[in-house]
């Protein structure tokens, strides 16, 4: 199965909604943990689910059980940590969860895109995320966008 990564930070509406389209995604998981501040602008819980719909006919769901803790979050963004501490600590916290027991890869049985803020997939969680369940499923192309 494929799965796609993306963030919305750096993209204007019309970027981010386009890439999505020009893919194919049928589904955006949403994998912020703080996913309703004013600065998501468009990406903001509470309103990208209409926009997806409404702009590309997409399905949106919310799963904070691939999100980061606020400590691991603050730790990392507001005290200046360094990606392989929080990469570890993130990586530790997918194992306790056992996302790969308690995430269905039905989930992923449509076109799908997990969604983070970051501008790239290389100092981000999805890309973690995706990482840790193609290495727990197999079978998974990953696509960063």
């Amino acid at each position: 199965m494929e799965v796609y990564t993306t963030g919305f930070t750096k993209k204007t509406a019309s970027q981010f909604f386009g890439s999505l389209k020009q893919v194919g995604i049928k589904r955006l998981v949403d994998v912020r943990l703080n996913n309703s501040s004013q600065l998501a602008g468009f990406a903001k819980k509470d309103d990208l689910p209409y926009f997806l719909n409404e702009i590309c006919h997409i399905e949106y769901v919310y799963e904070p059980l691939l999100a980061p803790t606020q400590d691991m979050l603050d730790a990392y963004k507001k005290e200046k940590g360094n990606w392989s501490d929080y990469e570890r600590r993130f990586l530790a916290l997918m194992r306790e969860r056992r996302v790969e027991e308690n995430i269905s890869p039905k989930l992923f049985e449509m076109p799908t895109v997990l969604l983070c803020s970051e501008a790239t997939a290389e100092h981000c969680h999805r890309r973690l995320v995706v990482e840790y369940l193609h290495e727990k499923w197999g079978n998974i192309e990953i696509i960063h966008l």
